[in-house]
């Protein structure tokens, strides 16, 4: 059967993570990742000054959210992306295939600024510049209030952002659950680590499908004792399978 695992990009997951996959010992791992992604996070943790030059020709507004998620990860005594890499190395030490479900982030995010209106881009500006001053803390209240009313919360993202949540929400959703519905058809137990905010709109498109899962939380997941992680240290290639 096939297990979600909702996760946030900026915490310490790594031990919660690890005692589900030892728990369910699945067949597969997939992650919300593509290759361009999983190639800069490679290029992060090697050779930091070649990421840094790389960032210098993508979109202010990707620049910006991605700072944001470093400073956050930065708090949570962690680096951005590390419950992926925690995946990562599970598989490949257990020699598990590792199937990338996400969409080309560079690709989508160029289609999601040329859809969007002068207002919307002014907003998201307006945002990602105060992105960069937010607190943990007010990072917490956020993360409880989506917790607590998911599709109110998605509805004010909606109306504040229509394209950012048909691009970066609703068509992401939608191409990671066709591809889940494949990958539960060719594996017995694979799991799939994503971000937690994919998770209720991705479980609908699954329950469509008569798709059975099981789902884990975030708020699950941070409810676990957790220890230091040294997935960040991972420097290893990769072949991955093409869905």
């Amino acid at each position: 059967m096939l297990t979600l695992i909702g996760t946030g990009h900026v915490f310490n997951l790594a031990t919660p993570i690890l005692k589900i996959f030892d728990d369910k010992n699945p067949d597969a791992i997939c992650v919300e990742l593509d290759q361009q992604r999983y190639n800069a996070m490679m290029i992060k943790q090697s050779d930091p000054e070649k990421y840094k030059s790389a960032r210098k020709n993508l979109p202010i507004i990707y620049k910006m959210l991605a700072r944001f998620q470093d400073n956050m990860a930065d708090e949570y005594g962690v680096t951005a992306g590390d419950e992926m890499l925690t995946a990562i190395n599970y598989a490949q030490s257990h020699q598990l295939p590792v199937l990338f479900i996400d969409v080309d982030a560079q690709n989508l995010f160029k289609k999601m600024l040329k859809s969007m209106s002068i207002l919307e881009k002014f907003r998201l500006l307006f945002s990602g510049l105060s992105s960069l001053f937010i607190s943990k803390k007010r990072v917490e209240k956020e993360l409880t209030k989506f917790e607590g009313n998911f599709d109110e919360y998605i509805e004010q993202i909606g109306g504040k952002f229509p394209t950012i949540k048909k691009v970066l929400i609703d068509d992401r959703n939608n191409h990671m659950a066709r591809l889940l519905t494949k990958i539960n058809d060719e594996y017995e137990k694979p799991i799939a680590v994503l971000g937690d905010g994919h998770l209720p709109g991705i479980a609908k498109l699954l329950e469509n499908n008569d798709i059975s899962f099981e789902t884990i939380r975030l708020s699950e997941l941070r409810n676990q004792e957790q220890t230091p992680s040294d997935s960040n240290s991972a420097s290893f290639t990769l072949e991955y399978k093409e869905i």
